[in-house]
């Protein structure tokens, strides 16, 4: 395989997703009791409750579209990234700072042509996966991040 050709095929993993969304849930209720011990007028409480949650809403909202609009992640040794979506066709993506990969998880960061920034969890095994060995030699090829 040419080194042109060479690239790293992901799904994102469900069950990542799945934590970072009830995360996101879970702080959010815990943003509220923080709000309500504070010694302030009670409709001030109830104001800063209501608007924290809406935040947080939004927030969770965002993460829920991104994730349903990327099937497949496509990293190429450039650190080209292309993006399945619901469709089934492929869009090109940048690559953005902030994107972790360990050993056996990572978070990469990117943004669509659409200028969406999303993020997406991931996790694999070198010994199981040829895509998860890839990325982790792309990854080191690119220097992590842009």
């Amino acid at each position: 395989m040419s080194s042109g050709r060479f690239s790293a095929e992901l799904h994102p993993d469900a069950l990542l997703r799945r934590i970072v969304l009830l995360s996101g849930a879970g702080f959010a209720l815990l943003g509220v009791a923080l709000i309500v011990t504070l010694p302030l007028h009670p409709a001030i409480l109830i104001a800063g409750s209501i608007g924290w949650l809406l935040c947080c809403a939004c927030e969770i909202v965002v993460a829920c579209r991104g994730f349903a609009n990327c099937r497949r992640v496509r990293i190429s040794v450039g650190g080209e990234i292309l993006l399945l979506d619901a469709e089934g066709a492929w869009h090109p993506a940048r690559l953005l700072s902030g994107s972790v990969l360990l050993r056996r998880v990572g978070w990469i960061l990117f943004e669509t042509s659409e200028g969406r920034r999303c993020a997406e969890p991931f996790r694999g095994r070198c010994r199981e996966s040829d895509d998860w060995r890839r990325l982790q030699v792309i990854w080191r090829h690119i220097g992590g991040t842009p």
